[in-house]
């Protein structure tokens, strides 16, 4: 069986010191939480199985990904780094990868030039292309949607959203993640905006019916506030990989702390040799 991955989220803006690590409730309300170079060599550290690290506001301030950042992050981990914001060429990808990066994820771009994932994977190996879907629920049920049952008995299809989730697509996302399989992403980072960075859980009913869809790895992103809600991301959601960044960035949990939790309940994982 293979392993569950634990995967610290370092969420980065441009600021006065070059980067600075954030985290808010839905992209806004934002909040220091550090230096990306210091927590990237924490994480890498307790064991982490990979780090991500988004350039959350490149793409709604249209500017490139802060290459010197990753640069510097890249220099001190020894573990897998994805690179994702404001990436929307082949050139810029090429770019992230020679910064140091193992993997670009795209989100945005992916969505108004479905071919750059195609033609990316093509390029570079579909191991290396992660596509980020970033969703919202919509409950308003139209004909041709992917409607899902949500725990509380409700219905509801899930939007696409883009921009740092600013602005709705009118996608459905389930059927987006088929057609994001299908042009030649090795992965999908899977991200519910109704949960992202709220510490209540992540949103399992579009995890699971998104990772019973598709046959590439689902990374479960937004919403985890503590142990078992790592747990739930991949026993009732189906998830491969659970990111989170509040929990670890201030110290709730240590990624060993999790990964001992999840041995412990029989869920497969790595520990540091």
């Amino acid at each position: 069986m293979l392993t569950k991955r634990i995967i610290p989220c370092l969420d980065v803006t441009l600021d006065s010191a070059g980067g600075t690590v954030v985290k808010g409730v839905e992209f806004v309300d934002l909040k220091r939480a550090g230096d990306p170079v210091e927590l990237a060599k924490r994480y890498n550290e307790e064991g982490a199985d990979e780090l991500v690290f988004l350039d959350i506001t490149a793409s709604h301030e249209r500017r490139d990904t802060m290459v010197d950042v990753i640069e510097r992050t890249s220099d001190e981990v020894f573990i897998p780094l994805t690179v994702g914001g404001g990436i929307s060429t082949v050139g810029a990808i090429r770019g992230i990868l020679r910064a140091g990066a193992d993997k670009v994820t795209i989100n945005t771009a992916a969505v108004k030039n479905p071919e750059l994932i195609r033609e990316s994977s093509s390029i570079f190996g579909s191991q290396c292309i992660v596509t980020a879907i970033d969703c919202r629920r919509n409950h308003r049920i139209e004909p041709g949607r992917n409607i899902i049952t949500l725990e509380d008995g409700s219905q509801a299809w899930y939007e696409v959203v883009v921009y740092g989730g600013r602005k709705p697509t009118g996608i459905d996302a389930l059927w987006w993640a088929g057609e994001v399989e299908r042009l030649g992403s090795g992965e999908i980072m899977l991200t519910s905006m109704d949960r992202d960075g709220t510490c209540d859980g992540f949103d399992l009913p579009i995890t699971r019916a998104i990772s019973e869809a598709v046959n590439i790895p689902i990374i479960a992103s937004g919403g985890a506030g503590n142990i078992e809600h790592i747990y739930d991301a991949f026993v009732r959601g189906s998830a491969d990989a659970a990111l989170a960044a509040s929990i670890f960035h201030f110290k709730v949990y240590t990624v060993e702390d999790v990964k001992r939790y999840l041995q412990e309940r029989g869920v497969p994982v790595r520990f540091l040799q």
